[in-house]
């Protein structure tokens, strides 16, 4: 008996003892939105830390409170999917649970510099965008005072490590005009005149590898493409994405499902860019497309409730914070 409770007694010190290492080896994703515990409507902003405790901020927009907000810590990289406003960030909320969920107060102006070129400066972050869009992000961080050298280019096809994370673009299916208000001269006027705006490429979505061996497809802005198929999940394995549900602009609830099902067929989604107040005390609320993706999906769906991290496991599979 006496051997016995020996036993057992190692075997639960051992297994308490493997507990931390565990909770070590987990990707961790934190969503900064505008309302705490919510899922609100300009909601974009996600934080990946890696195990090796490398930090990214994917598409800061307008619920981070630039770069003083307590909720970011350290950001080595900073990733950005277009230059749309709501994703580089042309406004910003001055405080979390600002407004309402539906309609949070962003009426902070980070024009023309956006609220990704402030947070990069201030932390001395790296941003790794595609396309043409590193000279526009060089030539703000070098007007901002800052290292232009730190903009950096990965395209479609390519890699980049950045933090022990290997990093690649991928297509997205979307546009990526820079809106004038971003320019300042003789151009800026010019192109609002005309009502169009300054071409950087296409848009892109982006494909992680981070250094417990999950892989992560960050979906952008974007409409079915076939190297959804083709590219993220037959080449990049991808077993977590953060699909954009949010109609109209986008993908909406039954075609992010199709993507999520028929094309990537990941192990986990995480909802992004729903564009509505999609939960309510947390949870989420019916008649929402948040809802209906969460039904259609047949990969578990995970809600990124702002402050509420999650840590998932090589594979893919949510193990803290579900």
């Amino acid at each position: 008996m006496v051997r016995s409770g020996l036993i057992a007694a190692i075997a639960a010190g051992l297994a308490l003892g493997s507990a931390p290492v565990a909770a070590e080896n987990t990707v961790r994703i934190t969503p900064l939105g505008s309302h705490d515990g919510e899922f609100c409507g300009r909601d974009r902003a996600l934080v990946f830390e890696d195990p090796n405790g490398s930090r990214i901020l994917y598409d800061a927009g307008r619920t981070v409170a630039g770069p003083d907000d307590p909720r970011l810590g350290d950001i080595d990289v900073i990733l950005v999917s277009h230059m749309h406003g709501d994703h580089v960030g042309d406004q910003r909320i001055r405080e979390t649970n600002a407004g309402t969920c539906a309609s949070p107060d962003t009426s902070v102006s980070t024009l023309p510099q956006s609220n990704t070129v402030d947070i990069a400066v201030r932390k001395k972050s790296r941003i790794v965008t595609g396309s043409e869009m590193p000279a526009f992000f060089a030539a703000k961080l070098k007007e901002a005072g800052a290292d232009p050298s730190n903009s950096v280019l990965v395209r479609f096809g390519g890699e980049r490590e950045e933090g022990g994370v290997k990093i690649t673009t991928v297509p997205a299916a979307h546009s990526n005009g820079v809106s004038p208000s971003f320019l300042t001269g003789p151009l800026a006027d010019y192109l609002q005149a005309a009502g169009v705006g300054a071409s950087v490429g296409p848009p892109t979505g982006y494909v992680l590898t981070f250094s417990n061996g999950l892989v992560v497809y960050l979906s952008g802005d974007t409409g079915i493409t076939a190297e959804q198929k083709l590219v993220v999940n037959d080449h990049y394995g991808v077993e977590l994405v953060v699909m954009n549900i949010g109609d109209t602009f986008t993908t909406g609830p039954e075609e992010a499902a199709f993507v999520v099902n028929e094309l990537i067929q990941p192990k986990a989604v995480i909802a992004s860019h729903a564009n509505e107040p999609a939960t309510k005390n947390g949870k989420v609320q019916g008649d929402t497309r948040t809802a209906r993706f969460t039904e259609l999906a047949q990969a578990p769906v995970h809600v990124p409730l702002s402050g509420k991290t999650m840590g998932f496991d090589g594979n893919g599979s949510c193990v803290s914070g579900c």
